[in-house]
């Protein structure tokens, strides 16, 4: 695969959005840049405005949907807001409007809007499979099993990330890590740069863990 210059990650926040699920894969494209500069990972919104993410931790966008960014890969992290995000129709626009090109990827419940639009029929995906004690619990629900009730046509992996193509979906909240692993390996850049990335961040164990913990699907 050749390498994509200057490869641009977009990340979704909005209301009570898990911190984790934005904040990791945003990390390893951090960290990354200390080996090549031109890659560049910035925050989207619906507006200008600061955004409260989960309990309280509050973010100022770079972008917002009306300036229309230019980048690689678009990320919708998990977290409680999804639960209003899945009906956010605003948003459904903005990611019908992406170019065709442009990588479409989840981390946790993130997974949950691309069901509900539709996009995950007939490919698999996956989504957090430890619930919290509300969601274990009978009044809760399992989110890697709420996904399959949102998207009834999709294949439900557990793997902790599956890459059907253009999109891209990681299940567990720590998941954004292998998110940004992998979506560096989909810019083209090497098993010995990643890795040289992980031992940098002191997850280099954790990375050979999950390295190989990936579905791929070819729709065709």
């Amino acid at each position: 695969m050749n390498k994509i210059q200057g490869f641009r990650l977009g990340i979704y926040v909005f209301k009570d959005a898990e911190i984790i699920d934005y904040a990791a894969p945003y990390g390893v494209f951090s960290v990354a840049r200390r080996l090549d500069p031109e890659l560049e990972a910035f925050l989207i919104a619906d507006a200008m405005r600061p955004v409260q993410t989960q309990a309280g931790f509050t973010v100022h966008p770079n972008y917002s949907f009306n300036d229309m960014p230019d980048m690689d890969a678009f990320l919708i992290p998990g977290g409680f807001g999804t639960r209003q995000e899945l009906n956010n129709k605003r948003l459904h626009q903005y990611i019908r409007s992406l170019p065709e090109n442009t990588l479409l990827t989840s981390v946790c419940t993130g997974s949950w809007i691309y069901g509900r639009m539709g996009l995950l029929d007939g490919i698999p995906a996956t989504n957090r499979k430890e619930p919290d004690r509300l969601e274990a619990s009978n009044m809760g629900k399992v989110p890697i099993d709420r996904l399959a009730e949102i998207a009834p046509a999709c294949k439900i992996s557990r793997a902790r990330v599956v890459d059907s193509g253009r999109i891209i979906t990681a299940g567990g909240i720590a998941s954004g890590m292998e998110m940004g692993f992998h979506l560096l390996r989909r810019a083209g850049y090497d098993e010995t740069f990643i890795s040289d990335v992980a031992r940098v961040m002191e997850y280099h164990e954790a990375y050979e863990s999950y390295r190989n913990d990936i579905e791929y699907f070819n729709r065709q």
